[in-house]
């Protein structure tokens, strides 16, 4: 374990990715991120990126109630790679903790503000990926 550990993190060092840089996300899921995401350039928008992994939210209004819930079509991997993320940035002092927190004081649940806080992340990595590919060009 330990040496497949290292692998992974000599191989996402060469390979020059930003993921790691945000909190909570550490050599093994951005792994999993980059081999699940493939080429970025096939998603139009971050928009798109976050259908593909099941972290935006479906509409189940009804009435004057509007809500959304959970996606469960999409890449289920990416999905819990983003949620392993989110899980970590809310045991901690972060920006993610804290929009969580904003998110609950207006009135979301607990679910609502999770799955706002992994969209969130969604398009920080997406943000991420596509700064990448945009270095690699240049």
């Amino acid at each position: 374990m330990k040496t497949s550990k290292r692998r992974i993190t000599a191989a996402v060092k060469a390979s020059g990715t930003s993921l790691t840089d945000i909190v909570g996300l550490g050599p093994i899921t951005a792994a999993l991120i980059i081999g699940h995401t493939g080429n970025i350039d096939r998603f139009a928008s971050r928009h798109h990126y976050a259908s593909h992994n099941a972290t935006a939210p479906i509409e189940a209004s009804s009435g004057d109630k509007v809500r959304h819930r959970l996606n469960p079509r999409g890449n289920r991997q990416l999905n819990w790679a983003i949620q392993v993320i989110a899980i970590s940035q809310l045991r901690h002092d972060t920006i993610g903790r804290r929009y969580y927190d904003r998110k609950i004081e207006q009135g979301k649940t607990s679910k609502e503000a999770l799955r706002a806080l992994k969209r969130r992340i969604s398009d920080t990595v997406y943000r991420h990926l596509v700064n990448d590919a945009q270095q690699l060009r240049s």
